[in-house]
């Protein structure tokens, strides 16, 4: 997604505390990975691979001057043969330790391996972040967490209406502005969709965004 629609995408939302809830977990992130650490792990489940996500983290952060949010993708298959940043594994979680960030993005409930994996990372003092559909557990493991539940017709319902993938744009664009505004308020950040206030016209325009995604 380009710059013209996470502005638009914003405008819309404008009512709502997603806005104000990726750019607190995008602070976090952001706060996490400074240079002088260990490097941000991203992963996803066996069944959703975060690619897009890594893509827009690492335009991020060439267009921010901020090296140290382009992400190391985990993959749970990793086929023979592949490029060398396609070719990271599950083992590679085992080996987290202090001053790296783990990323998980989970819109299902995850297997019990891969949260047995980030417990270890967390225990071996990776900061654990989670994009998720609301698994409590991942959520429970998680230093900070952004939970995403299952949207509802966006002509409807707006503040319901987003989905996983619409909000990794959100905390992406956030993590590579030039200012990120500090966390407040309790650690999760989910939004509370019973809050939004967009009229018909909102409605109408994330519907037509959500169309063209």
């Amino acid at each position: 997604m380009d710059a013209v629609r996470v502005a638009l995408l914003r405008e819309v939302l404008a009512g709502t505390e997603w806005p104000g809830a990726a750019r607190r977990f995008a602070g976090t992130l952001r706060r996490s990975v400074v240079p002088s650490g260990g490097g941000l792990l991203l992963v996803g489940t066996e069944e959703y691979e975060p690619w897009h996500l890594a893509a827009h983290l690492t335009d991020e952060a060439a267009w921010s001057g901020l090296p140290e949010l382009v992400p190391t993708l985990v993959r749970h298959r990793v086929p023979p043969g592949g490029p060398s940043h396609l070719s990271v594994g599950l083992g590679r979680l085992e080996a987290s330790r202090r001053g790296e960030t783990l990323l998980v993005v989970a819109p299902e409930r995850p297997p019990a391996g891969l949260l047995e994996r980030v417990h270890g990372a967390r225990r071996a003092g990776a900061t654990v972040l989670s994009l998720d559909g609301g698994d409590a557990e991942l959520s429970a493991l998680a230093h900070e967490a952004l939970s995403v539940p299952a949207g509802a017709d966006p002509a409807l319902d707006p503040a319901r209406a987003l989905d996983l993938d619409t909000v990794q744009h959100l905390v992406s664009a956030a993590a590579g502005e030039n200012t990120v505004p500090a966390r407040r308020g309790p650690r999760r950040t989910g939004a509370d969709p019973a809050r939004a206030k967009g009229g018909d016209r909102g409605r109408d325009r994330l519907a037509r965004l959500a169309g063209r995604w």
